[in-house]
């Protein structure tokens, strides 16, 4: 960082480019308008270059402000990480758990117990979410590990652990004719109303749903979007349609719903621990992560 320059000064900066206004950045950031002009001469007075272009009605960034917004994020980022881990040592150390109930059941409070017994001092906290959600909350940081499915090739920072393979099967409604059938054909499940996960939340399991019908020369018949398993399952018992879901769902469904092996299935989806590159040497993360492991090995 150059000498002099504070961390509020690149935030305030930082504000203004996101905003391309003085006002409206002053507002956001709770700072009088002439404070915050202030404050951004301050910091080209330290860089010694013009950072802001001012225009008519808004406000844009010279080459130098280019270059010195995409260092202010890389430093505050930095920095908030710091700040984070300090606290997180400070207060005995916590742990922040994305998951899927319909991923992670049977496995995942197991090893959440065995964890807190051998790290007394650090707090658990658990997030059911979306793999969207899941995936941001890595991104931003507020996740430290989720429970989801492997995406083929990680997005860059991220790095996982794989825990078990889960196969498919078509969940259906006890009443319903597939319920006597031992094996579905993929025909079968094309001429049924298909219940599905929401495709912006769930974009792997849509993209996998929907691409097996069509190797089949098939078309999926969506009857409805759900954003959890919850919703999932009690359309599936109310008769409104067919689910195509992971074997761990049937943990999950009452005994009024069927499990039907198919014919010709997806590919069994790899599920894994997914983690911040830059946390891979935390130990309290290893420690879960390999509790993790031990008790997806007991999975049936």
């Amino acid at each position: 960082m150059v000498r002099g320059m504070e961390l509020r000064q690149l935030r305030y900066f930082v504000a203004v480019a996101e905003t391309g206004n003085i006002s409206r950045a002053a507002q956001k950031i709770f700072l009088t308008q002439p404070a915050l002009s202030r404050q951004i001469k301050a910091l080209e007075d330290e860089v010694g270059q013009c950072l802001l272009e001012r225009k008519a009605n808004s406000i844009g960034l010279t080459p130098a402000g280019e270059a010195m917004l995409q260092e202010a994020r890389e430093i505050l980022e930095r920095a908030d990480q710091g700040m984070e881990r300090v606290r997180a040592t400070s207060a005995g150390g916590r742990l922040r758990i994305g998951y899927s109930p319909s991923l992670a059941t049977g496995f995942l409070s197991p090893a959440v117990a065995n964890f807190t017994q051998a790290h007394p001092g650090t707090r658990v906290e658990l997030f059911d979410l979306s793999t969207g959600e899941m995936l941001a909350g890595l991104e931003a940081n507020s996740l430290d590990v989720v429970v989801t499915v492997a995406r083929d090739g990680e997005k860059r920072g991220l790095m996982s652990t794989p825990l078990y393979s889960a196969a498919w099967r078509l969940a259906v409604s006890t009443t319903h004719p597939l319920a006597r059938k031992a094996r579905v054909k993929p025909s079968e499940v094309a001429r049924e109303p298909l219940l599905v996960y929401s495709q912006r939340d769930y974009p792997k399991y849509w993209a996998t749903v929907t691409g097996w019908l069509h190797e089949h020369g098939l078309r999926a018949r969506i009857a409805g979007e759900h954003d959890g398993a919850e919703s999932l399952v009690a359309a599936v018992e109310s008769g409104l349609g067919v689910a195509m879901v992971s074997t761990r769902m049937a943990q999950l469904f009452p005994s009024r719903v069927r499990m039907k092996t198919l014919t010709a299935a997806p590919e069994p989806l790899c599920i894994a621990a997914v983690y911040r590159e830059d946390r891979a040497g935390d130990k309290p993360l290893g420690v879960f992560i390999e509790e993790l492991r031990r008790a997806a090995k007991s999975l049936k």
